[in-house]
């Protein structure tokens, strides 16, 4: 069976507008400016403040933004794959209710949860019925209102995450570019080193875990930071490896915003300079599963048609893995 190819034809995002600074979190917990800096490379981050607006209104600007830089109608999309760890509700499911929010009236939706690896576990979950002729038209979609689930006296945390989505389109290619490979790991983490303890059927939520503050993230930094910075590291090396690729033939490579030492390792391992890497950890922190599709929008005007671009990620779970594809717009 022919398998056809799925590519990137347009690229949305959203961003709220209020802005938490180093400087901001300096009065809330005991850290301060250049301990962020130096430790993470985030100097701010955007925060969703409105009470009545969650995840899914942050996806459905993004998919909004891409359709209409694709002039293609709602109507059009054929599945919506959403990436978060923050959804609106347990369920239903977030896309859902982007599917609604966006009119796209003849899609199926549904949620992908891999943490901060969830874009690129959505896009190649989302890349297979382009592949198989199942549909024209995919939404993608990566978007965290992070601030829902911090404990803004916790500040091992609250320093690191932002609220944020980016949306792309998939339809098939018919001149080569596209998504070429994608290589994909999990490791279970029983020792928890990065996770919500409370909310879910381990731990429901009652009186207790509210007090306990047991509803937001708890991580072990050390532990996770050693992790990611071997996995996006070893799964970049890997796929440039793979398929023949040295240094000079990649373009971009887009990492997962988690922390900006690791982004310069994962660089370093694949013998990359600075100015082949697209980082904004700066200015968004880490907004999970929009870390990657809000790089390619902030890029989107300096990417050229067949460029080699590496993108990469680490998360909770653990979950980790790497894509190549050739961009085509």
């Amino acid at each position: 069976m022919e398998v056809n190819r799925a590519k990137i034809t347009a690229v949305g995002h959203f961003l709220p507008d209020d802005k938490l600074t180093n400087f901001d979190l300096e009065k809330m917990v005991d850290t301060n400016d250049e301990w962020i800096r130096t430790r993470t490379g985030i100097k701010e981050r955007r925060i969703l403040k409105d009470p009545d607006k969650a995840t899914s209104y942050m996806a459905a600007e993004a998919a909004k933004e891409a359709l209409e830089s694709a002039g293609v109608s709602p109507d059009e999309v054929d599945v919506i794959v959403m990436a978060t760890v923050t959804p609106d509700y347990m369920f239903p499911a977030t896309a859902c209710l982007v599917q609604d929010k966006i009119g796209a009236k003849n899609a199926f939706a549904f949620d992908v949860s891999a943490a901060c690896s969830g874009f690129i576990y959505a896009l190649t979950t989302g890349a297979t019925f382009i592949e198989a002729g199942r549909a024209k038209k995919v939404l993608v979609i990566g978007g965290d209102k992070m601030s829902s689930i911090i404990d803004y006296s916790d500040r091992t945390t609250c320093i690191i995450f932002g609220d944020g989505a980016g949306a792309v389109l998939l339809e098939a290619s018919d001149d080569g570019t596209g998504i070429i490979d994608s290589i994909h790991y999990t490791e279970g983490d029983t020792n928890l080193a990065l996770h919500q303890p409370a909310g879910g059927s381990m731990k429901p939520a009652s009186h207790d875990t509210v007090d306990a503050r047991e509803h937001s993230i708890r991580q072990d930094g050390r532990a996770v930071f050693k992790k990611a910075t071997t996995g996006m590291a070893d799964v970049s090396a890997e796929i440039m490896e793979k398929n023949d690729l040295d240094a000079d033939d990649v373009a971009w490579l887009v990492p997962h915003q988690a922390n900006l030492r690791i982004i310069d390792a994962t660089a370093n391992r694949m013998g990359l300079s600075s100015d082949k890497v697209m980082i904004n950890i700066d200015r968004y922190g880490n907004t999970t599963a929009g870390t990657i599709p809000l790089c390619l929008y902030d890029w989107k005007d300096q990417l050229k048609k067949g460029d080699n671009i590496i993108l990469t990620a680490f998360g909770g779970g653990f979950t980790w893995g790497a894509v190549y594809l050739k961009w085509g717009i």
